[in-house]
């Protein structure tokens, strides 16, 4: 399914609702963020003004002075380095659609968290929610899947995932060498963790 039908899906899906929560789900670098952009972009061009919003998991990164501290630092990214109890809190408020609920982001030039990036108001009648582990099958994580009405799951393939992470570290300025390692060390443990342990999505993209 392309980013336009699937667009078309969402707000069939959507309509009438207050508030319709799609889950974008996937390993490290399997094009979910570009995703939620293109279909927000897309959901909004079909509404007289706009209506839905991308929220990021991103911004529950815990500090680098928290994961130094429990001598996590080297896998920032797998589950145990993010505030997962606080982004199920925020999900919660957002699925409750009560009042608005600011939501923080992450600046990756300063590898920290920035807070209150954005405001999710009762104009977001949808909310496309993107991340690694939205659909794990362990708590507290397994606490969000009652709030989706609708899931995806992105997989293109754990040898293509290993191509895009390589790359995305020479992006970086690492040499090739160096990239591989990187991706090898934290990201594709992390990639193959997602596919291992989350419960089926409803929609499954491959590409």
């Amino acid at each position: 399914m392309n980013s336009d039908r699937l667009a078309d899906h969402i707000i069939e899906r959507a309509a009438g609702e207050d508030r319709f929560i799609v889950a974008i789900a996937g390993p490290p670098a399997s094009g979910k963020s570009t995703l939620a952009e293109e279909l927000s972009h897309r959901i909004d061009a079909h509404c007289d003004e706009p209506t839905s919003a991308v929220v990021a998991m991103d911004g529950f990164h815990l500090d680098n002075s928290v994961l130094d501290s429990r001598g996590l630092r080297h896998r920032k990214g797998a589950p145990e380095t993010f505030d997962a109890d606080g982004f199920v809190g925020m999900m919660r408020r957002i699925a409750a659609n009560e009042q608005p609920v600011s939501v923080p982001g992450f600046d990756r030039e300063v590898d920290a968290v920035v807070e209150d990036v954005q405001l999710i108001g009762r104009n977001h009648r949808i909310v496309l929610v993107e991340g690694n582990y939205l659909l794990l099958d362990s708590k507290p994580w397994f606490d969000l899947l009652p709030l989706f009405d609708l899931t995806v799951c992105l997989n293109p393939g754990i040898a293509e995932i290993n191509d895009r992470l390589v790359q995305r570290w020479i992006t970086h300025g690492h040499d090739p060498a160096g990239a591989r390692q990187r991706a090898m060390s934290n990201d594709i443990p992390n990639a193959k963790y997602v596919l291992e342990n989350s419960v089926p999505a409803e929609l499954t993209i491959s590409s």
